[in-house]
């Protein structure tokens, strides 16, 4: 046997974070971000929890997207893009009018009910007037889609007699957001002042069908 055959090999190393797979580093930073921006706001959030979280390192945090406040301002627009890729699944075009407005509003309820740190995302955007989603240029046509399809649906109402006509298609978008922000976001309060628990399932259902009925009711053709 020769000295390079019985020479051990070197074991193998695991390559380090980010070193082989970028998008999954990257992934994985933005995930472990969303959790800590959304439970500490901007100002309480740590560069390093987010990097401990994401099983890296500050410098490949810096690497991958700057600084902390580019990081927040990526995790917004990630927050944004899910939401609205989501919403492209419903195929609003390919049900009849009153159901496309039904499973937009059911749509719009379980996204929230199921994703409570995009509400803490918003309340932290909204507690900084906006800064920085103002920085995030294909925003307003990304939502500017959206509302263009939810148009066409409420005119095909509209032309079928079930919608009366001149809705404005953002109108109903709040009508159904408000109604799913306003109960989740005040759910300990409100269940603490009336003494029961919104957050029951029979509760949850309940309000549910009560933003889909007032939704409908607020443009049924008079």
């Amino acid at each position: 046997m020769t000295d390079s055959q019985s020479r051990p090999k070197p074991a193998k190393t695991k390559p380090k974070t980010g070193q082989r797979d970028p998008e999954r580093t990257r992934a994985l930073i933005l995930e472990a971000a969303t959790s800590e921006f959304a439970e500490k706001g901007i100002g309480g959030a740590r560069v390093d929890a987010i990097a401990a979280r994401a099983g890296t390192n500050k410098r490949m945090l810096y690497h991958y997207f700057g600084d902390k406040d580019q990081l927040y301002t990526a995790v917004l627009g990630n927050a944004y893009a899910g939401i609205r890729n989501a919403e492209k699944k419903l195929n609003l075009s390919g049900r009849t009018p009153k159901d496309g407005i039904r499973e937009l509003a059911l749509f719009t309820w379980h996204y929230f009910v199921d994703h409570p740190e995009f509400l803490s995302l918003l309340g932290t955007e909204n507690l900084h007037r906006a800064e920085y989603l103002k920085q995030l240029s294909y925003i307003p046509e990304m939502h500017s889609h959206f509302i263009t399809e939810l148009a066409q649906v409420l005119k095909r109402g509209e032309a079928e007699g079930v919608f009366h006509a001149g809705i404005d298609p953002l109108n109903v978008y709040l009508t159904m957001a408000s109604m799913t922000c306003f109960y989740l976001n005040n759910h300990y309060t409100l269940s603490t002042i009336f003494g029961r628990d919104l957050m029951s399932d029979d509760n949850l259902d309940a309000w549910m069908q009560q933003i889909v009925s007032v939704t409908l009711a607020s443009i049924r053709a008079r």
